[in-house]
């Protein structure tokens, strides 16, 4: 049996019958999820998690922990510990705010094999747990425009999909997110994306987005560096309010 998941539905008083109701789904595929080795889909595993008041790897630790990269698994562990996550994307959406279809479409296409990409895309959902997590860190993310201006992908309705998740993600707690216009005059953030963390122990750590392997720098210097280059991309962003509205506008471009 998985007990993390049977435990988690007599805690929440849930059944089969009512996570299938509110995921839209057969009643006999939830009840499969109580054995071993059968797990959600993607699109479904994060909804689960949050109806039974669970992250998902405490739910499914066997099958999905520890799907990222090797490299990068220092960096996600950071991000389990972090108190705030300063992060600016020049190109793509943050892992953290991806939809499934908007996560492995970045990463098809390239030397990966369709399960490869599958499987690292289910890592970045379960990565996502965090900003539902009681004491899980505030996340301050900085968009360019373009990131919402380019497609992803092959259906104009994922990129759709993908803004409307943003939005939503936007009025959560734990996420805050603004937007660099593209009338913005040239600024730091077109050196390239990177993430600042504040750790609970007052220190800072700091993570440089590469495609080859994972970039955590820790040393003053460096960090005081990107701390200003931070603050000046965040000068450049759009208000909440404006970047909301942006965000609603970009959406509806892409319908």
């Amino acid at each position: 049996m998985n007990h993390a998941f049977v435990a988690a539905l007599a805690h929440t008083g849930h059944t089969a019958e009512s996570l299938a109701g509110h995921l839209g789904v057969h009643p006999k595929t939830v009840a499969r999820w109580a054995n071993p080795g059968h797990i959600p889909q993607s699109r479904h595993r994060v909804k689960v998690a949050d109806l039974l008041e669970q992250d998902v790897d405490a739910l499914w630790p066997d099958i999905v922990k520890r799907r990222e990269p090797v490299w990068f698994r220092p960096w996600v562990d950071i991000e389990r510990e972090a108190t705030t996550l300063r992060a600016f994307q020049l190109a793509w959406v943050p892992g953290l705010l991806q939809t499934p279809a908007y996560a492995r479409a970045t990463l098809t296409g390239g030397v990966l094999t369709a399960d490869a990409a599958d499987e690292l895309a289910d890592a970045r959902m379960s990565r996502q747990a965090i900003l539902r997590r009681e004491r899980g860190p505030l996340l301050v993310a900085v968009l360019d425009e373009g990131v919402l201006r380019r497609r992803v992908g092959d259906s104009r309705a994922l990129m759709a999909d993908q803004l409307i998740h943003l939005l939503a993600c936007a009025d959560l707690p734990s996420v805050q997110l603004h937007v660099v216009p593209l009338d913005a005059p040239s600024y730091p953030g077109l050196d390239g994306p990177f993430t600042i963390a504040d750790m609970p122990d007052g220190t800072r750590v700091a993570h440089v987005d590469s495609p080859a392997q994972a970039q955590i720098l820790d040393q003053a210097s460096e960090l005081v560096s990107l701390e200003r280059r931070w603050e000046r991309i965040r000068g450049e962003a759009l208000p909440r309010g404006r970047t909301l509205d942006l965000l609603r506008e970009a959406a509806r471009s892409w319908t």
